[in-house]
């Protein structure tokens, strides 16, 4: 054999045994490509801001949402939650995701009341008799996520946005003594957002809106009177009843809020449509789990307030509600004459929740009588 044969001899079994190995592992059920390399592409990070301080449970919701997404893109998105004011003011978020400064972030529509007023109507008011579960479902089915696209793109706002997450209703809030009639509300200094600012200006406050991280230490220096923020959770956690002991529950001020999750649109649309789909159904994922984990965690603390740190919870009178919604009606109706778009989205909501409520009261049994047989009547002693 020359030389030149041994060399094919040797390459040819060479050739025979890398062939046999790549049969193998075909067997075995994996594909090799010989001599091509196997590595990973680097996951894809963003990072994102919420509105809260890092101890709300807010920022805790957001930081579920984060790790669904996180979990179920098995580590190809990477999302990290910073706390409010780590890039930018809570406020400022909508312009920090639209310019690209943060790739998304967790917080409210209402937040950027100032960009369009029609923004507040996903959640500050009375949602013409909707809670935010209905809300969610007109913005879903009912034709508010076109709208909201359609204000996003008028005000030049590059992002994506998903509301979720519905919130109970509001309280009032915080008071020095409770409020027994409209004429208590008179001349008190006192902190809202959204179109509420509008509601508690009509009521006769002074209304300063601040985030939410700010509001127990104007209270605390007197810079307020008095204050709403959201829920028994985040208001204890936030240290509400260590400034006040009033808590006047119920109110229409935010009947039907909820959350917003929002992306940097350029950045979101260039994302992989199979990780594009698992973030929209992250959300919705979320939204319920939020909705559980609130019911849980807003009840423990609600009795915690009550027996542990003796605050005193008060009904808000119905002529203080009665007073809202007239003075809602008068805002927004000033509002929609001096923004088709305002009006186009009132109008929407307005036709969606006399259909969508008419079925809940016709339907919906009322749950105090169920109540008041197993919890009242035995806690009197006649059950």
């Amino acid at each position: 054999m020359t030389h030149q044969n041994k060399g094919t001899a040797k390459g040819r079994r060479a050739f025979l045994r890398t062939m046999a190995v790549g049969g193998a592992a075909v067997a075995a059920g994996t594909v090799v490509a010989p001599n091509v390399s196997r590595g990973q592409s680097s996951p894809i990070s963003m990072r994102w801001q919420s509105t809260w301080p890092s101890k709300d449970i807010f920022h805790e919701y957001a930081n579920d949402f984060a790790k669904k997404v996180n979990d179920m893109t098995g580590g190809e998105l990477r999302i990290e939650v910073l706390p409010a004011g780590a890039v930018v003011p809570a406020f400022g978020l909508l312009d920090a995701v639209s310019s690209g400064t943060l790739d998304g972030g967790h917080g409210v529509l209402v937040y950027h009341y100032g960009k369009s007023n029609a923004l507040a109507l996903w959640g500050s008011g009375p949602g013409y008799g909707m809670d935010a579960n209905m809300l969610l479902s007109w913005h879903k089915y009912g034709g508010g996520k076109q709208l909201l696209e359609k204000i996003f793109r008028s005000i030049n706002a590059n992002v994506v946005s998903f509301p979720y997450g519905p919130m109970p209703t509001q309280p009032l809030g915080w008071f020095k003594k409770p409020i027994q009639k409209v004429e208590d509300m008179q001349g008190l200094k006192f902190r809202t957002v959204g179109i509420s600012i509008d509601v508690f200006t009509g009521l006769g406050c002074a209304v300063n809106a601040l985030p939410g991280g700010e509001i127990v230490p104007a209270m605390d220096r007197g810079l307020l009177d008095a204050a709403e923020f959201n829920n028994a959770t985040s208001d204890r956690l936030l240290g509400f009843a260590d400034v006040s002991k009033v808590y006047m529950l119920k109110s229409y001020h935010q009947n039907a809020e909820q959350f917003e999750i929002s992306f940097n649109k350029t950045k979101f649309d260039a994302l992989p449509a199979k990780m594009r789909a698992i973030i929209e159904n992250a959300v919705e994922a979320s939204s319920q789990d939020m909705s559980w984990k609130a019911v849980d965690r807003y009840s423990k603390d609600h009795a915690t307030l009550k027996n542990q740190d003796k605050v005193r919870m008060y009904s808000t009178p119905s002529a203080i509600l009665q007073k809202q919604l007239d003075i809602y009606d008068e805002v927004t109706a000033k509002k929609a004459a001096a923004d088709p778009l305002f009006k186009e989205v009132m109008d929407s909501q307005m036709a969606f929740a006399r259909r969508a409520v008419t079925w809940e009261l016709e339907t919906v049994v009322d749950r105090r009588m169920a109540y008041n047989h197993y919890f009242a009547r035995r806690a009197s002693g006649r059950g």
